[in-house]
């Protein structure tokens, strides 16, 4: 096929398609290391999910430059996720409004939209800081340029580029002094690098990077360091972990309006990012003020998708996840036997797994309510699965659409049971039977997992109102299947009220579940309490080990 000296529209959608495998080869790899104490999302996987929006706006684009320019445009500031995912759809805006017009990319215009890439990314930060993806873009651009000056041919320009970039990847360090304490490099720079080997890719025939072994440095140089995330509009002297809330939304909003609405996030957060034009904005904050994020839009226009993540409880599940991973890999279970229907189930914390598997479950998944599980890895369990046919238990409601994903992704028969919790999950495995048909599992799991009344308490991380009152950050709260049922002062007094409300003399069982931050002391309290008010009920205590909930309930 030979090298080309100009990109078409073809090309360029194939460009995209590489640059996402290439994204998601090396995503979990991004994820898993992280430098700062609040993680931005996972920048990887993040990276990925908006060049997939762009796939999907391809999709239905006109087949021209023009067309294809415009829904890769499009497609990545509509799908943007993340800080590192709104950064990166200016870059990929930027280069595509600069080659819209011409008839093809060859070097010059490759120079053109890696300059306007950088200006554009710039301009999306309010707080631009050195060492991170914005670094990286600009030097790339740079070396394009000088190269494209000379005459240069698209292949050469894109290696000035290529390797201009590679430079200031391992020079970041350098420059944001919190990465050079960990010995990492930039992920969000990292992942852009993709895109000019993506680039090369379909320009010169070359391979797309391969996926270093765990532990293995990444980089350009001989001895890089290891890739992490920094967002790029960390300012100086910012403490990430002080503000709590990830706020992101879809602003259909004037264009003169935005640079007064700029202004009031700009006093209530930082790694503030808005992109956009032509009356449609994608703005990313974190803040402490979920409130005055969102009313700020209000004032000049209107919000729409709105994501509210609480970074805090991201950070600390994510922890509970890897150490989860960690311990998977380092004690390999012995392989189940081999039957006719297998159970998949998802859940963190070791008494947690150690309860699934004596229920009869071959394969676990880590994850929870914050870190979600990816179809892959759900996939991956599915596969590992020794049956032909296999029952997703995926025990959190975020996670039940990514489980209904697999089936169409294997030759095996895969059936969900669309648990929203754990004690749901342990419920239908009481109906599993494993020489049974998925098909005739399913409908017994799911009627014994709807005959569970599920409960759940944990802490407030912010002041707010409930039906019943006030809440205070740092009270106890107490959840059924329709919302907060109790509120309270301490952890004991919090899971008896709500126990007060869910359980009733039609009730024979109440299954305990301890999780990090239940006491024995506490435990003691709520068995009593069910002793004396509700002596007809025999409670079973578990210890699950979970985070962010001391207790789950299962009600019977």
């Amino acid at each position: 096929m030979g090298t080309r000296d100009r990109l078409e529209a073809d090309d360029l959608r194939a460009v995209v398609r590489a640059y996402r495998d290439a994204l998601r080869a090396h995503q979990d790899r991004i994820n898993r290391l992280n430098v700062y104490p609040v993680p931005d999302g996972d920048t990887g996987t993040n990276m990925a999910l908006t060049v997939e929006s762009v796939l999907d706006e391809l999709q239905g684009a006109e087949s021209g430059m023009a067309g294809t320019c415009k829904a890769i445009s499009h497609g990545s500031l509509m799908g943007a996720r993340g800080n590192s995912g709104v950064i990166l759809s200016q870059v990929l805006r930027g280069f595509t409004t600069t080659v819209a017009g011409r008839d093809g990319v060859d070097g010059a215009a490759v120079a053109s939209g890696l300059a306007a890439a950088s200006d554009a990314a710039y301009g999306a930060v309010m707080r631009p800081v050195e060492g991170t993806i914005l670094t990286v873009v600009r030097e790339c651009a740079g070396a394009a340029g000088e190269a494209a000056a000379g005459g240069a041919a698209l292949v050469d320009v894109l290696d000035a580029a290529h390797r201009a970039g590679y430079t200031a990847l391992d020079h970041t360090p350098e420059q944001l002094p919190v990465l050079a304490e960990a010995g990492v490099v930039d992920a969000g720079g990292a992942g852009f690098l993709l895109l000019l080997d993506a680039l090369l890719h379909v320009t010169d025939g070359r391979l797309l990077p391969e996926v270093e072994p765990a532990g293995a440095v990444t980089g350009g140089g001989d001895a890089a360091p290891v890739m992490t995330r920094a967002t790029g509009s960390l300012g100086p002297g910012d403490e990430v972990g002080d503000l709590r809330y990830e706020v992101m939304y879809l602003l259909e909003a004037r264009d003169d309006t935005v640079p007064a609405f700029k202004d009031v996030w700009a006093g209530i957060g930082d790694s503030i990012v808005v992109v956009g034009g032509d009356g449609l904005w994608n703005c990313h904050i974190h803040t402490d003020d979920i409130g005055a994020a969102v009313e700020a839009a209000l004032d000049c226009g209107r919000p729409r998708n709105i994501r509210v993540t609480d970074l805090f409880e991201q950070v600390e599940e994510e922890r509970w996840v890897r150490d989860a991973a960690l311990a998977a890999s380092s004690e390999p279970a012995p392989p189940p036997p081999t039957v006719p229907t297998a159970v998949v189930a998802v859940a963190t914390g070791d008494g947690l797994r150690r309860i699934f598997h004596s229920l009869g479950v071959q394969r676990m998944v880590a994850g929870g309510q914050s870190m979600n599980p990816s179809t892959a890895q759900l996939l991956e369990a599915v596969e590992a699965s020794p049956s032909a046919e296999v029952v997703i238990l995926p025990n959190n409601k975020n996670i039940v659409p990514v489980a209904e994903q697999v089936e169409s992704l294997t030759d095996k028969t895969v059936r969900v049971v669309p648990t929203a919790g754990i004690t749901e999950g342990f419920a239908a495995l009481l109906a599993y039977d494993p020489d049974a048909s998925a098909d005739d599992n399913v409908v017994a799991m799911r009627e014994a997992a709807a005959a569970v009344v599920p409960g759940e308490v944990t802490r407030a991380v912010r002041d707010s109102v409930w039906e019943g009152g006030t809440i205070s950050a740092g009270d106890w709260i107490g959840l059924g299947a329709d919302g907060i049922r109790a509120v309270a002062g301490s952890l004991a007094e919090a899971t008896t009220a709500l126990l007060d409300v869910l359980v009733c003399d039609a009730h024979e069982v109440v299954t305990v579940i301890e999780g990090e931050g239940a006491t024995a002391a506490d435990t003691r309290r709520v068995t009593e309490w069910l002793a004396e008010h509700r002596p007809g009920v025999t409670a079973e205590v578990h210890h699950g080990g979970q985070p962010l909930y001391p207790y789950l309930l299962g009600i019977e």
